[in-house]
């Protein structure tokens, strides 16, 4: 036996897991794989009849005080984040526990929470008389609102990283370890992208920055979801083939 085949895998356990189990990892699944489609709520903006720029506008916009159909995003949003919340903490009991799948769940439950206060603590309309401030392009994100949305953005970049890096240490989760990580790359350049133009003077088509960037996070949370889903089913799988 190498050394490799003696690792215990990341995040499954070894021998038969229990038929309660592993209905219980699938409906983890199921939740990720959710909060990663009502995360994409956004899009509706393409839809509805929002007046709006997704060039130079941020996405908690839509979700501002005064903004038509706030309650759509807002209720994508905690949807989201109360669904990521249960599935880390599933996440945490279900599965086996290793340095970087403890810190990707935790992360990921970390995210729920995030995005619950991120969606239920909303931007303010800017005062019209308060005195002007050098706050930057976007000043009306500097807020509390910008606090919930940065933890929430660092927690499931954690969580990606984590993952990523369980399941090549591990040589485990093959869909994280390619599709995965080519989300995980695009949603760390783009981020890149916000930092550095958000500093710069002029419009550097951050509110499109922006919407990429949310889009990698429901796309990987969509392939963490699709990871796990197919993971149970080889592993029941291959328990069969040796009854």
């Amino acid at each position: 036996m190498t050394p490799s085949e003696q690792t215990p895998a990341v995040l499954d356990e070894p021998a038969a897991v229990p038929r309660r189990r592993r209905a219980l990892r699938l409906g983890v699944a199921a939740l990720i794989a959710l909060a990663g489609i009502v995360y994409s709520s956004w899009v509706l903006e393409f839809i509805l009849p929002i007046d709006s720029d997704p060039t130079n506008t941020f996405l908690s916009q839509l979700a501002e005080q005064g903004a038509p159909y706030r309650l759509v995003f807002i209720t994508g949003d905690t949807l989201c984040g109360t669904l990521a919340f249960i599935a880390g903490i599933g996440g945490l009991l279900l599965f086996s526990r290793r340095r970087y799948s403890t810190i990707a769940w935790t992360a990921l439950a970390c995210f729920g929470a995030a995005t619950v206060a991120d969606a239920n603590w909303p931007l303010q309309e800017p005062d019209p008389n308060a005195p002007p401030q050098d706050s930057g392009l976007f000043p009306q994100l500097h807020q509390v609102h910008a606090l919930t949305s940065t933890l929430a953005v660092f927690s499931i970049f954690i969580a990606m990283v984590a993952f990523t890096v369980a399941a090549f240490k591990y040589r485990r989760w093959p869909i994280l370890r390619h599709t995965g990580l080519w989300i995980l790359v695009i949603g760390s350049g783009v981020t890149a992208w916000m930092l550095i133009a958000d500093n710069l003077p002029g419009n550097y088509g951050l509110g499109i920055a922006q919407r990429i960037q949310v889009g990698a996070m429901s796309l990987w949370l969509l392939a963490l979801a699709v990871q796990i889903a197919v993971a149970e089913r080889d592993s029941a799988q291959a328990i069969s083939s040796d009854l």
